[in-house]
């Protein structure tokens, strides 16, 4: 089916082309989303008187999204999760979560605007990039901790994925004696 885009659509073209699209696509995506019209006499004399109002409107939602960008590229932010000593988390950070985080600070991000291929599964610090418009991102950096001590630590560069980083305890220097007392008295089972 051949559409006539109403704004970027990203991999696909420029406000006002016409490309073909599959069937699917066009229907159950980019025209219930006003992203698209269908390519015929009739939508493409309606796209030309509407052209100059939706390169306005395309121009509006591109400030603000920049404005947006200017405030969150490079800021950090902390995510508290439970973790086993590895660093491999007990659940996942997903782009739910993102938009959680992000709207506890007071920034309103849509989920579908998070470009996260696949959950955060360990701590540490992770880059997130944000898809605020067509032509606009972001990236933030979310720093996954066990608690907010931890998290401060690793802002400082720190890796807190061994029993060393997390307890202050060097396992390699540890030997079977540091774990039992020679001086404890032993417990004889004929007590009875």
């Amino acid at each position: 089916m051949e559409v006539i885009l109403l704004e970027r659509v990203a991999k696909l073209g420029q406000m006002g082309e016409t490309v073909k699209v599959r069937d699917g696509y066009a229907r159950n995506y980019l025209l219930p989303l006003g992203k698209a019209l269908r390519a015929n006499e009739a939508n493409k004399k309606r796209f030309d008187a509407e052209r100059a109002t939706l390169e306005a409107r395309n121009l509006e939602r591109k400030s603000e999204a920049q404005k947006v960008a200017d405030v969150l590229n490079g800021k950090t932010f902390v995510v508290v999760r439970s973790a086993g000593e590895t660093g491999q988390l007990y659940g996942s950070v997903a782009a739910r979560d993102v938009v959680d985080i992000l709207a506890a600070e007071g920034y309103t991000i849509g989920r579908n605007q998070v470009v996260l291929n696949t959950p955060i599964k360990s701590i540490g610090l992770h880059k997130v990039e944000l898809a605020l418009h067509a032509e606009v991102e972001a990236s933030v950096e979310l720093n996954v901790a066990r608690s907010a001590d931890e998290a401060a630590r690793q802002a400082k560069g720190e890796t807190l994925t061994s029993a060393d980083a997390i307890y202050g305890v060097d396992e390699d220097a540890l030997r079977p004696e540091d774990f039992f007392d020679p001086d404890a008295e032993e417990d004889e089972g004929d007590d009875a």
